[in-house]
């Protein structure tokens, strides 16, 4: 019976004519004010249908010609100015009626999704308003719903996130080149809480690692006593790629 009800399917399927895909690219921009201790997302106001007036991800169709990475480097040129970031392809939202264009589409052009993720550093991104009526950073707590499944899709990125914070350098790619030990600790604390580990143990574990380089200076802010500036050293980090952090 299973194997009469598999080709059954089957046969069901190869009836179905092939779907007309269209393909897009969205963005889930992340940034970590420290200061405040949020993690936020870039978010954009839709101008037009479907989803008039809803926040989205900064999303885009694919050009002729044009890559899937080169759409998603536009998105990020279109609507903020930034020198250092971390960009990566995250997964591909294809399901269904994922957006509604399909159902009125008289020609059954389905619309897929291939998302990537970025980290920018939020001191010095500068959004990009010129066309766009609303253009904002939102904390990821109190995301309103978003347009199409980008709710879904801003999920998977933040799950991603803080994953890579586990095995990969991902942090020190929007550090300033020189930083303080406080600095990566908020970075950590911000996107995955302040239960991750104290800032002793922290300190402690990621200094044995030895893949940050004192520079042997020291900086002053407020009251408190000087503080040593370091360097990632990506050579002493290698042995550590695709494993994760002990003091995560």
């Amino acid at each position: 019976m299973p194997g009469r009800q598999q080709k059954k399917i089957s046969t069901l399927l190869d009836q179905q004519p092939l779907a007309d895909f269209k393909v897009g690219v969205d963005n889930v921009i992340f940034s970590v004010d420290t200061a405040q201790n949020r993690l936020l997302v870039l978010l954009v106001m839709r101008q037009q249908e479907p989803f008039l007036n809803y926040w989205s991800l900064p999303g885009t169709l694919v050009r002729q010609g044009e890559s899937l990475e080169n759409a998603a480097y536009r998105i990020m040129a279109e609507k903020i100015k930034v020198n250092n970031l971390y960009l990566e392809q995250l997964y591909t939202f294809g399901g269904p009626n994922r957006d509604p264009r399909e159902g009125s589409d008289s020609y059954g052009v389905r619309y897929l999704s291939v998302s990537y993720f970025a980290l920018v550093r939020f001191e010095e991104a500068e959004l990009i308003a010129d066309g766009v009526t609303g253009i904002a950073w939102y904390p990821v707590k109190q995301v309103p719903q978003l347009a199409f499944d980008h709710n879904e899709i801003l999920a998977y990125g933040h799950r991603r996130l803080r994953n890579k914070l586990e095995y990969s350098p991902v942090a020190f790619e929007v550090l300033p080149e020189t930083f303080t030990l406080n600095d990566l600790y908020q970075l950590y604390t911000t996107i995955l809480g302040e239960n991750f580990a104290d800032y002793s143990n922290f300190r402690a574990r990621l200094l044995k690692l030895g893949f940050l380089s004192d520079t042997g200076i020291k900086i002053t802010r407020g009251a408190g006593r000087p503080a040593s500036l370091y360097k990632f050293d990506a050579a002493a980090f290698a042995p550590f790629k695709d494993k994760p952090l002990v003091f995560i």
